[in-house]
């Protein structure tokens, strides 16, 4: 029996003081959430802190918790957080071909791939993710 390998990533729902969201439009996906690969010895938090950074240009802190989604056919578990823009100013990136913050209404015309979309409004319904981070 082999050892099971999975890919571990992670994605924020990153609000500014407006409370507009922040989007990528991506390479492949279009517009989404920003996010990636946890690399090995990085904590969750500071891979999605890395990950927001180097796709937007923006510092975020990490408010909570809000999912885990399992891919068994690409062996991948993606984590699912909130958080809010601390600083940075939008730019873009090799991962990245804009960036900026919209209203939800836009955001959900925005984002076509629906598992994304799916995630963005539970990550913004409270209801939705009764678990917080402590760090």
């Amino acid at each position: 029996m082999s050892m099971p390998r999975h890919s571990l990533s992670a994605g924020a729902v990153v609000l500014n003081d407006e409370g507009k969201i922040l989007l990528i439009r991506g390479l492949r996906r279009g517009w989404e959430f920003p996010g990636g690969v946890i690399e090995l010895g990085e904590t969750i938090q500071d891979g999605i802190i890395r990950e927001v950074k180097e796709e937007s240009g923006i510092d975020i802190e990490v408010i909570k918790f809000c999912g885990i989604y399992q891919n068994i056919k690409a062996n991948v578990c993606a984590t699912c957080w909130l958080a809010k823009a601390i600083g940075g100013e939008p730019q873009t990136s090799s991962e990245s071909l804009e960036v900026g913050f919209f209203t939800l209404e836009e955001v959900l015309k925005m984002v076509t791939w629906s598992n994304f979309k799916e995630r963005i409004v539970k990550i913004l319904n409270e209801d939705e993710h009764p678990f917080y981070v402590a760090f």
